[in-house]
């Protein structure tokens, strides 16, 4: 979130680096409400809800205090009474959202491996349905409700793992780092074509004449004996990837089993 009311700035901000008491008290509930609120009166939810709704339509460097008092037709002061900064304010926004994608999926897959997959199409879908989240440096998450909601059906999904837990935890960190790998990937595809006005089809086009000299030359015989397909859209490298995962998993999990029956 960026330093000014304005909204401008570093699209980029780090969760966790404001009043982190502050922002656990809101998140649970244990903070006092304001003494007096504006005329209109206000909920925290609905500053937050607010809040999300202008990171998604605009990204994450439009959510300001001065932004949100106006589309909640409130003074900008009066916001403080409820959150006390921006930094706050995301720890709160990052919750809100986790308890948008709990609300979706419902109880975990019976089967572990589909738990694992499901993990990453479940995230998947929120990086692509709100791309501001991958602007955010999640390394110290505020751990509130919802957040902890979330840990407790990925760890219902899994635990037929029969893995031990700081396994099944690193089960999870690689289907999440694979997740936000692929989804940075084309939040980065998209933003290249929005900010050089050259789509990507133009972009590789225009490099085909070199290519062909390339591939023609010989330097790069196992590129150039590539298949037709290998660049195809139509095949699905988060799933391939997200499958390969699962095969392993599968690996470690009957090791486990084999040395328990041994």
């Amino acid at each position: 979130m960026s330093s000014g009311d304005s909204g401008t700035g570093p699209a980029t901000a780090t969760s966790g680096s404001g009043d982190i008491a502050r922002s656990l008290e809101l998140l649970w509930g244990l903070g006092e409400p304001p003494n007096r609120g504006p005329k209109r009166g206000l909920a925290l939810e609905q500053i937050v809800t607010a809040a999300v709704a202008v990171a998604d339509a605009e990204g994450l460097a439009a959510v300001s205090m001065r932004r949100l008092s106006t589309d909640l037709g409130v003074g900008t002061m009066s916001l403080y009474r409820y959150v006390p900064g921006k930094a706050e304010l995301l720890d709160l926004m990052l919750d809100h959202v986790q308890g948008l994608v709990i609300a979706g999926p419902g109880e975990p897959p019976a089967d572990w491996r589909e738990a694992a997959r499901e993990l990453g199409r479940v995230e998947l879908r929120m990086y692509r349905e709100r791309p501001w989240l991958l602007k955010v440096n999640q390394a110290r998450t505020a751990l509130g409700p919802n957040t902890m909601r979330s840990m407790e059906l990925a760890l219902a999904g899994l635990r037929d793992m029969g893995l031990t837990d700081p396994e099944t935890l690193g089960v999870i960190v690689a289907v999440h780092n694979y997740t936000a790998g692929v989804a940075r990937m084309e939040l980065e595809t998209t933003e290249a074509a929005q900010q050089t006005g050259v789509s990507d089809e133009e972009f590789w086009a225009r490099q085909g004449p070199f290519l062909d000299r390339a591939m023609r030359s010989g330097e790069f015989p196992l590129t150039a004996a590539l298949s037709d397909d290998t660049f195809s859209a139509d095949f699905d490298h988060f799933e391939f990837g997200l499958n390969a995962l699962v095969t392993g998993f599968e690996t470690l999990v009957a090791e486990r089993k084999r040395g328990t029956a041994s």
